[in-house]
């Protein structure tokens, strides 16, 4: 499995304005042949700074749709959130309609260094619990910021790797594939994605979301 290692330098910035406002599930009319997919996360997924329909949750539903996909993608992220956060919103913003979760948490953790070990516990935690829930799981990965040191990058970058085959779930290596270290697909504060970037984003992550859909036997025709 093949992260780009060369985006790494961007990530201790990209995360830099992780403290704005929560951003809300965003609630979607769709009828009942239509799949709910939620995109659970952090400022990433939340759009920061973006028009709601420049996000990345709104960008992926539109994909999907112009792919065949009858797909509704609620956007789930808080700003700012780390795993702890995570777990402990989890069982309130994934309705238990949803088809897939899209989990994308960790990134913060990182840049405050907080210890892999509960990273990775919480992320067991939220796991498991979709998992009683029947709910399927899209595992978007993330890798620690140069600046935490090679010891540190060494137990946290494996984590999500190491719950992927224990849980035997679909991992997506690294959230921000092709856009970490472009400035031309970063916003003017150099730190989170662009429309463009998002669009990157989603372009990246497409046949992984399409591939978990179809083979959940999931009727999107």
């Amino acid at each position: 499995m093949s992260l780009r290692f060369a985006h790494l330098t961007a990530i201790a910035l990209l995360f830099g304005l992780s403290v704005s406002v929560a951003s809300p599930v965003s609630a979607q009319e769709a009828s009942a042949d239509t799949v709910q997919i939620v995109g659970f996360g952090d400022s990433l997924m939340a759009g920061y700074q973006l028009a709601q329909s420049d996000g990345f949750t709104a960008q992926l539903q539109s994909a999907l749709q112009n792919a065949g996909y009858k797909a509704s993608v609620a956007n789930a992220g808080v700003s700012g959130d780390t795993t702890s956060g995570g777990l402990a919103r989890l069982d309130w913003s994934v309705p238990d309609e949803t088809q897939l979760v899209i989990l994308e948490l960790g990134a913060n953790d990182a840049l405050r260094g907080i210890s892999p070990e509960l990273s990775e516990k919480n992320l067991d935690q939220m796991l498991a619990r979709l998992k009683e829930r029947g709910i399927p799981v899209l595992l978007a990965g993330m890798i620690a910021p140069p600046n935490m040191g090679a010891d540190y990058a060494a137990g946290f970058n494996p984590i999500y790797q190491t719950l992927a085959d224990k849980y035997q779930i679909k991992l997506y290596p690294f959230f921000l594939d092709g856009v970490a270290a472009d400035k031309k697909l970063l916003l003017d504060d150099g730190m989170h994605p662009n429309p463009q970037g998002v669009k990157v984003m989603v372009a990246n992550i497409l046949p992984a979301v399409k591939a978990m859909l179809d083979q959940e036997s999931i009727d999107l025709n």
